[in-house]
């Protein structure tokens, strides 16, 4: 069965080697897997949550579009689109809000972690961003989505407003989603902290290596990133309670192909003074054409702006919605409705 395949990322900061291993590396694998219909957009409707600068957003998305094609992502064979240019994302948006539930979005771990403290203070389209996520997936009939633990929870919500809707206007229109949990690699930790998440917006540049950085760059994280005085591991039961480690040699696994036990018998009991520079080599090698492919990019933002101005017109003349007038009339207002 032919698998229509939606993602995206925020332009919000640079994209970091997290987004890469986690996300972009998987989304080039599946575009490149059988007949998949992959969909994959700049979402910057989601970044306008929080405060933010027109001009700084504008660059951002293309920094972002840049991001997708130099990993991989293939213009010809997949759809690429800034989320703003198809007004039927926030238009589905408002339908599946009248049928959102205030206790399951009060319940989203994300918005909590978000919001902190200052829940109160936190703006509509915070607590309601779950709801876009779910008319961004279900606007396109997507059938699988690539998706961390960090958002099987949203996923979960978008499946069910697909039935509620389909329920409410006794109509068989929306699927229900199937998450898409790649392998390992999706879970990149800092490099100054193990045991939480690389980061695009955390405060330190330390913390991650971004898909900007130069060979220098990434040599220097790689050299100053975290680890402990023990020696690289040699087994699966050496990572306990060393998640720096773990996170270095899953890191070097991810991006040179190697399976763990590889590392192991090359690497097992050796100094991390030893191990940073293989690892530096490894990244270095894995991501400059990336970068160079991405300053090349950068320099014909006009051409960036075509590609994204072409796939919104293939999404907004190709969509799988419910927003046509003759659908929307019928379904949602009735027969008796005009406008």
């Amino acid at each position: 069965m032919t698998k229509r395949i939606f993602s995206g990322m925020q332009p919000t900061n640079q994209l970091q080697l997290g987004n890469y291993l986690g996300a972009l590396k998987n989304w080039v694998s599946l575009q490149n897997e059988g007949d998949n219909e992959c969909i994959f957009c700049v979402v910057d409707l989601h970044a306008i949550t929080k405060t933010y600068d027109k001009e700084g957003l504008t660059q951002a998305t293309r920094e972002v579009a840049a991001a997708y094609i130099a990993a991989g992502i293939d213009t010809d064979k997949s759809t690429l689109f800034a989320q703003s240019s198809v007004p039927g994302h926030s238009q589905l948006m408002w339908l599946l809000a009248t049928m959102a539930q205030m206790g399951k979005l009060s319940r989203m771990t994300q918005f909590k972690d978000k919001a902190g403290k200052n829940t109160e203070k936190a703006g509509l389209g915070l607590y309601s961003y779950p709801v876009l996520m779910a008319a961004d997936i279900l606007l396109y009939n997507a059938t699988h989505v690539p998706v961390g633990e960090d958002q099987k929870q949203h996923l979960e919500l978008a499946r069910d407003l697909a039935a509620t809707f389909n329920t409410r206007y006794d109509i068989e229109h929306f699927i229900q989603p199937e998450p898409y949990i790649m392998g390992a690699g999706t879970r990149v930790m800092s490099l100054r902290d193990g045991t939480q998440k690389m980061s695009k917006s955390a405060e330190s540049d330390m913390t991650r290596i971004n898909l900007t950085d130069d060979a220098d760059t990434i040599a220097k994280k790689i050299k100053k990133a975290k680890t402990d005085a023990e020696p690289v591991p040699s087994s699966e039961g050496d990572f306990e309670n060393r998640p720096e480690a773990k996170n270095l040699m899953t890191i070097y696994s991810a991006l040179s192909g190697e399976d763990m036990n590889a590392l192991f018998s090359q690497f097992g009991g050796k100094t991390f003074g030893e191990f940073k520079p293989a690892l530096a080599d490894v990244a270095v090698s894995h991501l400059e054409p990336i970068t160079t492919r991405m300053n090349q990019l950068m320099e014909d933002p006009q051409e960036i702006d075509k590609i994204l101005i072409k796939g919104g017109e293939k999404c907004n003349a190709t969509r799988t919605t419910i927003l046509t007038k003759k659908q929307w009339i019928l379904w949602v207002f009735g027969k008796g409705k005009t406008c």
